[in-house]
This record gives C-alpha cells, sequence and structure tokens, in this order.
C-alpha cells in the first residue's frame, strides 16, 4: 500500500455510503482505507464491518472506545497507521459521507511527490467545477475562512475542505501532538507545516487544488452553535502557534 484515507466516524451508520467504499476497493490495489470509530453509539460499526467483509487486505477499523472528536480520531488512526505500515508514502483522511470523492482524494495524492509534501482540495466554484453548498453554510464558511485569514499569515482559499494528503515523514511530526480544537485542526495543520519548513517556503511545498466536484450533505456534525465556540478556539491556537502574543 503506497496510500492510506483515514475516514472519522461517529454515528455515520445512516449517512456511509458502502456502494462507493466498496465500488472503490475492487478498484484500487494502492490504497488503503481507515475508518476511525471515534465512539459511535449507532450501528457505524456494524456497517463498517461489511464494508471490510468486502476487501479485508485493504481496510482497518481503529476503534476508539469513547468519542474525542474528529481531530483526535484522525490523529490516532494516522500515527497507528504510520507505526504499523512503514511503507506508506501518503497519508490523509476525507469526510465519511464522501463529499469528496475517494477517486478524487487520489488524483490529489499524486500532487505530493517531490519537494510537494502536502495537498489540499478547495472548495472553488468554476465553469468546469460540481460545487454545491447551501447558501448559508458558503456564507458561514467565507467569513470563517477570512478570520483563519488573519490568524494564519498565508493565503488559503479554504483551510476547512475535508480533503487532505501528506507525506508520511511529514505526518509523523504534524500529528505527533493532540490538536487544541476539536473541528478547526486543519487550521493547526497549516501553523505545523509553517513551523516546520518556515512561512517563505510554504507556498513551494504545498498546493491548493480546486475540487471537480463537491456537495453538501445533510446533517452535518458540525452544529451552528459551534460558531460561538469557533472564536475562541482561533484564539486559542492563534496564541499558541504565535509565542503567546
Amino acid at each position: 500500500m503506497k496510500n492510506a484515507i483515514v475516514i472519522p466516524c461517529y454515528n455515520e451508520a445512516a449517512r456511509l455510503p458502502v456502494y462507493a467504499f466498496q465500488l472503490f476497493l475492487a478498484s484500487n490495489d494502492e490504497c488503503l482505507l481507515a475508518f476511525a470509530n471515534d465512539g459511535s453509539t449507532d450501528a457505524t460499526l456494524e456497517v463498517l464491518a461489511e464494508i471490510k467483509d468486502s476487501a479485508p487486505e485493504k481496510v482497518r477499523i481503529i476503534n476508539l472506545s469513547e468519542n474525542k472528536g474528529k481531530a483526535e480520531a484522525v490523529r490516532q488512526a494516522s500515527i497507528t497507521l504510520l507505526a504499523e505500515m512503514p511503507s506508506l508514502e501518503r497519508i490523509g483522511y476525507l469526510d465519511a459521507d464522501l463529499s469528496t470523492s475517494l477517486e478524487e482524494w487520489e488524483e490529489i495524492s499524486q500532487k505530493v511527490s517531490g519537494d510537494v509534501v502536502f495537498a489540499f482540495g478547495s472548495r472553488v466554484a468554476k465553469i468546469d467545477s460540481y460545487i454545491r453548498r447551501k447558501t448559508y453554510r458558503h456564507y458561514i464558511g467565507r467569513f470563517v475562512a477570512t478570520l483563519i485569514y488573519f490568524v494564519l499569515d498565508i493565503t488559503v482559499y479554504d483551510t476547512q475542505c475535508g480533503c487532505k494528503v501528506i507525506r508520511t515523514d511529514v505526518a509523523k511530526k504534524i500529528f505527533d501532538k493532540p490538536f487544541l480544537s476539536r473541528w478547526l485542526f486543519d487550521v493547526e495543520i497549516f501553523f505545523r507545516v509553517s513551523q516546520l519548513f518556515g512561512k517563505p517556503r510554504v507556498p513551494e511545498i504545498c498546493r491548493e487544488i480546486p475540487l471537480k466536484k463537491w456537495e453538501d450533505v445533510e446533517d452535518s456534525k458540525v452544529g451552528f452553535s459551534y460558531l460561538f465556540r469557533l472564536w475562541y478556539d482561533l484564539f486559542l491556537i492563534h496564541r499558541k502557534y504565535n509565542g503567546g502574543k
């Protein structure tokens, strides 16, 4: 296996597109799917077992006994895979609803080569793309993106798209320590990359790739109330990664 995709799952039994996972597994021999079951209380584990049964050697289920949040689920699964599979070249993650497809993740992963250590999808609506977001979520997303831009001081259009690919040697350092925020950990990843390589080199080693297709899925796990927590998380992140300033 050259690549591994971590898919965090919390009470996803009704949303997991089982057939899409099975179809991908049947046609791809170089990519492992690692499902991080984040303390689900519904039938998620049973559905994941059904997916694993279709291709046992290409699927891992990493079971967290209690809900830790997306950030820790992705981190725990990543450090487990990195320790157990030294031949991996790239590791990343996708949302369980596959709003970004597995196939597009694979395409983006090919950008992680040579000096490029980090590539990620970006939900940019273009004439030749299919990007569908609810209007209110789009405007909230752009507002949040603007705030994040000022915190990061790096020109990134979409830090929060759930499609990321990282070269494994870099991923070991990025996932080494827990994140501050359960949901804004993507922002922390950018800070950690910046600290590892220096901010001037970020444009050289990162690639932001406009997605061909992305579609809003109902029942987002991030509630509207998180907007109030978001401010505090951004403050904590800014303080930590800017030396307490």
